[in-house]
């Protein structure tokens, strides 16, 4: 037996507030934090666009030593736009890591969605979606020296990265890629495919449909609801994509390249 020291995945805590009001608190990875607060905001219906938030500037947070911790993030938003209501900010206190939760809000991201996917007329080869899992695993550099870490992953209906997030809470990661695209001028992302290191939850499935994703795949099983609301939003959802299998659980008209 042999000792040696072992890196471990960073996890702090965020709070988002919005000009000042406390609206969340999520655990997180350090990193990525402004992308993580608009990836946020846009997949839980409160922005539509990058331009709804006027300043983001991390809050004055010290430790035990006086260092600035940047843990406290504080937007302030655009004229004209609404904040959340006090709904919004207890559901967020009580479940940081949940967005919307259960078959009620079916009809709630429905109603909320300013991007539906539906009419995305973007087509996804097998072969390049057989080729994901490998390319998002091999864009996780901190994953290699922690192995702690989801991973997800924003690709071109061709194979091409577009951007790749790592983080202790899938949900995060899935919102710094969002933001990124959002920042980026790229929401609604049509033609693009989000791949996950882990599950497909109802969440994230959720969180890429308000993002206009029209394809969502994933290493592991989907959830029924997430499968639910996948064929409800005119979404590819792709489970257990793995070597050359695959399981598709809605949109597979988008999937080309399958023998019959």
């Amino acid at each position: 037996m042999s000792r040696r020291p072992d890196a471990l995945a960073a996890e702090e805590p965020l709070e988002i507030r919005i000009e000042g009001k406390p609206l969340a608190v999520t655990m997180r990875t350090p990193g990525h934090d402004v992308e993580l607060v608009h990836g946020f905001l846009l997949t839980e219906g409160v922005i539509t666009s990058a331009d709804d938030i006027a300043t983001a500037r991390y809050c004055d947070s010290v430790d035990d030593t006086g260092r600035n911790t940047y843990n406290v993030l504080d937007l302030a938003l655009a004229p004209g736009v609404a904040p959340p209501d006090d709904s919004v900010e207890r559901r967020f206190y009580t479940t940081s890591s949940c967005g919307v939760c259960g078959k009620a809000s079916l009809d709630a991201v429905r109603t909320r969605t300013a991007f539906s996917p539906a009419d995305d007329p973007v087509t996804i080869d097998a072969e390049v979606l057989f080729g994901l899992p490998d390319a998002l695993r091999a864009a996780q550099k901190v994953f290699d020296s922690t192995g702690g870490l989801h991973g997800a992953g924003l690709f071109r209906a061709d194979g091409t990265l577009l951007a790749v997030r790592e983080d202790v809470g899938r949900h995060n990661a899935v919102d710094k890629v969002v933001g990124h695209a959002l920042l980026s001028g790229s929401v609604p992302a049509a033609g693009t495919v989000l791949m996950v290191s882990g599950r497909a939850s109802f969440e994230l499935t959720q969180k890429a449909v308000m993002a206009g994703i029209p394809a969502l795949a994933a290493v592991s099983a989907p959830s029924s609801l997430a499968a639910e609301m996948a064929e409800d939003a005119g979404m590819t959802l792709v489970g257990f994509l793995r070597g050359r299998s695959m399981n598709i659980y809605a949109g597979a008209s988008r999937v080309t390249g399958i023998d019959a």
